[in-house]
């Protein structure tokens, strides 16, 4: 008779391992529950600890939205001065960078026959004035008939013009300076000839200084002529100016408008071509001022604050109006409001916490 070999049994029916193995497994998980379940603690639920923070109540002010703009100086007047009259220059009373009054000589051209041109004309008007009062008189008395009466009065008014083109010609000789100013250039030296319309100097008036910038379309409507500005120069220096001129006309390549920003200038201190940082206000409006720390973020990337309301969180986005070095102004979270100013950071929109108002 054969003999039982447990191995070679086991070998044939390779199922029964797998039976047994499955067997094993299902018994110590169960095992493994029932400790799980003796092991829990009689009260799971416990409730979770408020997160804790500070608020402050803050209340809305009336402040101005400030725009700030780029610009540069340019003087208050600018004149280019041209010959108006051909012929030599035969003196310069001035130099570069001197000062010059109203109606001062500038440069001199030469008057070569003006002047005895002016002497011809002015005995012909005296000819002519005498040709006139005696058919006047003749016509007066019915001696002289009102065609001839019409020549000599041509003639007279004829010879006046003469005159006055011989005098303006040689006022022409001397170019003036039309306006207090600083001659900035000189195109001519003593000798040259020059045409009509030809450069001879340009002149500045820097009495007033006229600092040149760009607005853009959304904040033009809020300006107003003769409106305050503050101004600041490289090197922090400020000053005050007013608005004297904005355009009705954007650029077609900026969509911005020009203004112009006017300020005394004495002593003619400040030159003309130099940066500057000019503030305006606009319309007034109710803001409230934080410290930058205080803002934060919601899910979606707004910028707002975190609000106390009924010992909840609620996130109020909100609307900058200017920023100053202590603080920044808001708009947007109504004439009262408690912001978290400590422990924002841990907390969400909508979470209960404990609040604790901030001295």
């Amino acid at each position: 008779m054969a003999r039982f070999s447990p191995l070679r049994f086991i070998a044939v029916r390779p199922y029964i391992v797998s039976l047994f193995i499955v067997v094993i497994l299902t018994v110590w998980l169960g095992v493994g529950m029932l400790n799980a379940d003796d092991s829990a603690p009689p009260n799971s639920a416990e409730p979770i600890p408020l997160a804790k923070v500070a608020f402050r109540t803050f209340v809305a002010e009336s402040t101005h939205q400030t725009l700030e703009l780029y610009g540069r100086t340019a003087p208050n007047k600018q004149a280019r001065l041209g010959a108006e009259i051909a012929g030599t220059v035969v003196a310069l009373q001035v130099q570069k960078g001197d000062v010059v009054t109203k109606g001062q000589a500038i440069a001199l051209i030469d008057k070569g026959d003006l002047e005895i041109q002016l002497q011809r004309a002015e005995a012909m008007r005296k000819v002519r004035e005498q040709e006139y009062k005696a058919a006047q008189s003749l016509k007066s008395k019915g001696l002289q008939g009102e065609v001839a009466f019409t020549n000599a009065e041509a003639n007279l008014v004829e010879a006046k013009a003469i005159v006055s083109n011989a005098k303006r010609a040689l006022a022409n000789t001397q170019v003036l300076a039309p306006f207090a100013g600083v001659i900035d250039h000189l195109f001519v030296e003593r000798g040259d000839f020059v045409a009509i319309g030809d450069p001879v100097a340009t002149l500045l008036d820097l009495s007033k200084i006229v600092i040149e910038a760009d607005v853009s379309e959304r904040h033009i409507q809020n300006l107003r002529l003769n409106q305050p500005a503050q101004v600041r120069f490289i090197g922090d220096e400020q000053t005050t100016g007013t608005v004297r001129y904005i355009s009705r006309v954007s650029s077609t390549s900026t969509n911005t408008f020009p203004i112009e920003v006017e300020l005394p200038n004495p002593q003619q201190r400040i030159p003309a071509g130099i940066s500057t940082e000019v503030a305006l206000n606009l319309k007034e409006q109710l803001a409230i001022k934080i410290t930058p720390a205080m803002l934060a973020l919601n899910e979606a990337g707004d910028l707002g604050v975190k609000t106390l309301v009924d010992e909840r969180v609620k996130f109020i986005a909100i609307k900058l109006v200017k920023a100053e070095q202590d603080g920044v102004w808001l708009t947007g979270l109504g004439k009262q409001v408690d912001i978290i100013t400590t422990g924002q950071g841990f907390v969400r929109d909508g979470d209960p916490v404990l609040a604790v108002r901030q001295q």
